[in-house]
């Protein structure tokens, strides 16, 4: 494997890109590790694939410089730089088996013994017994597997993956993304990725950059952008998030102390992405799956030291591993809560008056001057 190094293999200084009065991509600066699988999420239009086609030399940027390791190669064309694009489309040449269609770049680049390669390419993307078929008789998990194969077989320094999975039905999908990763850390060579699929970027992807409006909100490890979220945009796009209106009563030794509707919560300091003070507002967030909902019955069994909610169940949908209820509160209309599994409650049924609890622990804070709704259309337009 490729030993990473910290001064990183893709570096995109300043770069941005105008069409006319219309900026694509807002200035940029952006360093994506040596070795690394790197993704690129947003909805369309965001500018993910014109900051991928930068780095592939397919769009030229209207500023700034693009080096891959110590070499800039912002004017270069695309064939003179050490990068490999797989599109959602494949590409293959359909007249040509597999063999051939894998040997395609080393033949032209007048490789003449080419089968020790291939063969050993193939057999990393486990297709070595499908060499001498044509595209149309594989599948499109495995055309794809073809086109990754005919990628690194010229030893790119980079792999630039566009919508890879796009074309392929969710089961598929998600065996091909398990697939990528693999592939990616026995070649430990850096990937690129696109993608508008949240959970793909973070299945697959060591660190994402979560891109909005030309601009990237957010960057750092899926568990990190999941559980610490520094913008509204990235707390609705990736996942669902309960987004509570609150004032903040204290902000001392650590913790804040907030009230909404007369509830009182609390939350760790170290998770807002402000600075809270008493009197101002803010966005108080906590995923579903970190609450817990009680029927009011039972509300004498919660722990002491919860955040607590009381509330009505307006609705529930059964999803086999879980139970997803909305809540109508007093503090947000359609609180989402989703409950496992284990030991159903044969109450917890639309109309039944709750008690949802949670550990402040898992509590986020948001600048309240944000859109509350940011990246939830955005998720519905690409879903």
């Amino acid at each position: 494997m490729t030993e990473k190094t910290a001064g990183g293999d893709v570096r995109l200084t300043g770069i941005s890109k105008h069409y006319g009065s219309f900026t694509a991509v807002h200035p940029l600066d952006l360093t994506i590790p040596q070795g690394s699988f790197f993704a690129l999420l947003g909805a369309s239009g965001c500018g993910k694939t014109t900051t991928l086609r930068m780095i592939a030399g397919l769009e030229d940027p209207s500023t700034g410089t693009v080096h891959l390791g110590d070499r800039e190669v912002t004017g270069l064309p695309p064939y003179k730089r050490p990068v490999n694009t797989v599109f959602q489309s494949y590409a293959l040449f359909p007249h040509l088996d597999i063999f051939e269609n894998v040997s395609f770049g080393l033949r032209r680049r007048g490789v003449k013994s080419v089968k020790k390669q291939v063969d050993e390419m193939l057999e990393l993307v486990e297709l070595g017994q499908f060499a001498r078929r044509k595209p149309h008789q594989l599948s499109g998990g495995q055309q794809q597997r073809v086109a990754v194969a005919r990628a690194l077989i010229n030893h790119p320094q980079v792999l630039l993956l566009d919508e890879p999975l796009g074309a392929l039905d969710l089961k598929l999908r998600r065996q091909m993304q398990l697939e990528l990763k693999r592939i990616q850390t026995e070649v430990g060579i850096t990937f690129v990725h696109v993608t508008h699929d949240q959970e793909e970027a973070m299945t697959m992807a060591d660190t994402v950059a979560v891109m909005n409006g030309g601009r990237v909100e957010q960057l750092g490890a899926p568990a990190e952008l999941y559980e610490n979220p520094r913008t509204t945009f990235v707390a609705n796009f990736l996942g669902t998030s309960n987004l509570i209106q609150a004032t903040v009563e204290q902000a001392a030794g650590g913790e804040v102390q907030v009230t909404s509707a007369g509830t009182k919560l609390s939350l760790p300091a170290e998770r807002c992405s402000t600075t809270p003070r008493a009197g101002g507002d803010l966005l108080v967030g906590v995923r579903p799956e970190k609450i817990s909902l009680v029927h009011v019955e039972d509300a004498d069994t919660i722990p002491t030291g919860r955040n607590r909610v009381t509330g009505r169940i307006a609705a529930s949908s059964f999803i086999g591993v879980s139970t997803q209820f909305v809540v109508d509160s007093p503090v947000c209309e359609e609180l989402e809560v989703y409950v496992q599994n284990v030991e159903r409650d044969v109450r917890l049924r639309p109309g039944a008056e709750v008690v949802l609890h949670w550990n402040p622990a898992h509590t986020f804070g948001l600048d309240a001057a944000q859109d509350i709704d940011a990246g939830v259309e955005s998720v519905e337009v690409d879903a």
